[in-house]
């Protein structure tokens, strides 16, 4: 089944501003273009993953226990041999062999999962600088506007004028560091005590 055509979604784009449209129009292609760069090999783990990750297929494993359980008791009370004695050894070393590729099917989806997480958390960090930096230039023209114009009183906000100031990543991301580790060197200073 294939996605629907931009022309076919059920909502009616032409009423989104167009900012909207292309903030919504560039998401879609980091999305695309992740998906594109899948192999075909990962696509089938997708699916398999989806697959499993219903809850059908609960029951359908549930059916298959009782079933193999049930067969290998109902043959021993015809007094055939079956196919698989208690405790189940065989059955046992299925269900450890199909736990085992449900594990790596689940980790190779949430890996390719976490690799477009990781796209968004970048575009949103940009996005906040970005912002941040914006935010900073206007409230800038603000208090000059306010410094020039002869119908507003001219007074000192400090608050503003630090705010005029962008921020500089690298001194946020080294202020960060110092304070997780200074936190983390607290932390150990009890336990070492005690």
């Amino acid at each position: 089944m294939t996605s629907p055509a931009p022309s076919e979604l059920s909502f009616d784009q032409a009423s989104l501003p167009d900012h909207v449209e292309q903030t919504v129009q560039a998401i879609a292609k980091l999305h695309a273009q992740h998906d594109r760069r899948a192999s075909a090999l990962v696509r089938t783990v997708d699916r398999m993953t989806a697959l499993v990750a219903r809850p059908a297929f609960i029951g359908a494993v549930t059916a298959a226990a009782a079933l193999w359980v049930g067969g290998n008791l109902f043959l021993g009370w015809l007094g055939r041999p079956s196919l698989d004695q208690p405790p189940w050894p065989w059955l046992q070393t299925a269900s450890g062999l199909g736990a085992i590729y449900i594990t790596a099917l689940v980790l190779i989806s949430q890996r390719r999962k976490d690799e477009i997480s990781e796209l968004r958390e970048q575009l949103t960090l940009q996005l906040a600088v970005l912002t941040e930096q914006k935010t900073s230039k206007l409230i800038a023209l603000f208090e000059e506007l306010r410094r020039d114009s002869p119908t507003l009183a001219d007074r000192a906000d400090h608050e503003a004028e630090a705010m005029s100031t962008p921020a500089d990543p690298e001194a946020v991301i080294q202020a960060l560091h110092e304070t997780h580790e200074g936190l983390l060197a607290q932390d150990e200073g009890p336990a070492k005590e005690a």
